[in-house]
């Protein structure tokens, strides 16, 4: 398979490393100061673009990455809920394939099952409260994380007595805090921590008064998600339309 790269920056490196072992062939690395190669023959060669940037450019991204005809699959978090309607729409009516989860792991995807089981159990129980908390890498721009977001929609799709996510708590990587601790009881409140190079945790957490139940997704580094950024590639090269984590791994619907 012809990979196209849009994004080499760390996740990328990783992507291309990951790629490469398993006999793929990166034909063009396209970053911010190569955007033209977006109209490139190499680019064009491409089987599937792979894209890990900011929010504030992916969705550029996959547009240029759509114009020239290519598969797209897109981990960048912060942009696809706004415009999600329209990418659905592409798909349908022109022919578009994108390919978009807000985190690619495998290990994330188990943790995700998991959490849509024990959030139907707890809908029975309700004197347990739940709260989840996310922690990133300094650099990471958007809060809550793209991750934590979808997380807290699968709680909110089984649990009766939550109607919405809140941002709660965020602490800065200077260590100030700023936000909420308490939230309305319909209210499922998102804490957010950046400090260090943390590459992703995110706990899930039920207290009630005479315990508490976690659970916990602690990534040691980043090649479970270019791991799995691989595999959707490979996936989407043989298939068509708006495909998510549902269609790779079939025991998440």
């Amino acid at each position: 398979m012809k990979i196209a790269l849009i994004g080499y920056g760390k996740m990328g490196h990783e992507i291309e490393q990951i790629a490469l072992r398993r006999g793929h062939e990166v034909v063009c690395k396209i970053d911010v100061d190569n955007q033209e190669d977006f109209g490139s023959e190499a680019f064009r060669q491409a089987d599937v673009a792979i894209e890990f940037t900011a929010p504030t450019v992916a969705y550029n991204n996959c547009i240029k990455a759509m114009e020239q005809g290519g598969k797209v699959v897109s981990g960048s978090t912060g942009w696809f809920a706004a415009h999600q309607q329209e990418m659905a729409q592409r798909c349908a009516e022109q022919g578009a394939t994108l390919f978009w989860s807000s985190n690619f792991s495998l290990g994330v995807a188990i943790f995700s099952a998991v959490n849509r089981y024990l959030a139907s159990i707890m809908n029975g129980f309700p004197g347990y409260e739940v709260e989840m908390t996310e922690t990133h890498h300094i650099h990471k721009l958007d809060a809550p994380s793209g991750t934590a977001i979808t997380l807290a929609e699968d709680i909110l799709a089984r649990l009766d007595r939550k109607q919405r996510w809140e941002k709660g708590l965020l602490t800065d990587p200077e260590g100030k805090v700023s936000g909420k601790s308490q939230g309305e009881p319909d209210e499922l409140l998102i804490h957010s921590i950046r400090r260090d190079e943390v590459p992703g945790i995110h706990t899930i957490r039920y207290e009630g008064e005479a315990d508490i139940i976690s659970i916990t997704h602690d990534a040691k580094n980043r090649k479970g998600f270019a791991l799995g950024a691989v595999l959707a590639a490979e996936f989407t090269a043989t298939h068509e339309g708006l495909l998510g984590m549902e269609d790779l791994f079939p025991f998440l619907k």
